[in-house]
């Protein structure tokens, strides 16, 4: 199982001193990668809540901590699929070569309808759009002269140099049938959402491997990522049924091991997702923050 810890990116916590404190601290303690999310803009009115009001660009954030760190894996999770393919692929290529080949690409279909009217991309179609975005993407890194004509995209015959020596994985969300089974199908894994149910993930990840046999493909190959919607809580504290993730710190490991049985091969802690610490005191934040890195890290 690998873990990784998600950097400070949304509220007022989200500062560079904490995100360069988080990622420095990680890599000390040998968390695998460092985790960051998009959005792009909170419509007016919207019940998305306090998490998603105020959100770092995930790109220029792990550019900022490619730089202040040495080894440890960078990640987005995920960028959703109306922007440009072929200025994602130069922006994604530029990070690879830059950061030493440590990017893991995630892409999504996206939710938010405003979002893609705001890039000035159709909402329907969405399916059909990210297979080929994905096929843009591994062209524009792999070969030395591009060319695509499809449905959505078209790229004149054309060099996109400098071509990472490594294209970075590319993991692809979604919670539908369809969803999974595409990532089982032309991705290199699949990573679960923040609204993920975790104690029912199992079924989900048997459809993923399902699909990448019918493709011919290794399903053991996939990498299984679950986005951890991590709350630590004093024991007894949550009502009813715990949720998996949330409660003290031997519980949410206890957790990590149970999503291991379950067909996941990595877990990332992200603490963005708890409307105590996005809400906090920057001060108060970091420190639980602290305490959750040192705890439940992979040596710990």
């Amino acid at each position: 199982m690998g873990i990784g810890f998600a950097v400070p990116q949304s509220g007022p916590w989200a500062t560079p001193a904490n995100m360069r404190r988080v990622a420095a601290r990680a890599e000390e303690l040998g968390y695998e990668q460092l985790w960051t999310f998009q959005r792009v803009l909170y419509p007016v009115g919207h019940p998305m809540g306090p998490i998603y009001r105020s959100v770092h660009d995930p790109l220029v954030t792990l550019s900022y901590l490619a730089g202040v760190t040495e080894a440890i894996g960078l990640g987005v999770a995920v960028i959703n699929a109306y922007v440009q393919p072929v200025v994602l692929a130069k922006q994604l290529a530029s990070l690879q070569i830059l950061s030493g080949g440590r990017l893991t690409a995630g892409l999504g279909l996206g939710w938010v309808r405003e979002e893609f009217e705001a890039a000035g991309v159709g909402f329907e179609g969405r399916g059909r759009r990210i297979e080929e975005f994905t096929q843009v993407l591994r062209e524009a890194w792999t070969q030395e002269e591009v060319e695509h004509s499809g449905e959505f995209y078209r790229i004149p015959p054309s060099h996109l140099d400098p071509r990472p020596a490594q294209a970075p994985p590319i993991l692809l969300g979604g919670a539908a049938e369809a969803g999974l089974r595409r990532a089982g199908r032309i991705a290199d894994g699949w990573i679960s959402s923040s609204r993920e149910d975790l104690a029912g993930i199992e079924p989900r990840v048997a459809i993923i491997k399902e699909a990448a046999r019918e493709a011919g493909r290794d399903p053991e190959a996939l990498r299984i990522v679950c986005r951890g919607v991590t709350r630590v809580r004093p024991a007894g504290a949550a009502e009813g049924e715990r949720p998996p993730l949330t409660g003290t710190f031997e519980e949410i490991r206890r957790d990590v091991d149970d999503l291991t049985a379950r067909g996941v091969t990595e877990v990332f802690h992200d603490l963005n997702f708890d409307p105590e610490i996005v809400t906090a005191e920057p001060k108060e934040a970091m420190r639980r923050a602290e305490e959750a890195l040192e705890a439940l890290a992979p040596a710990s």
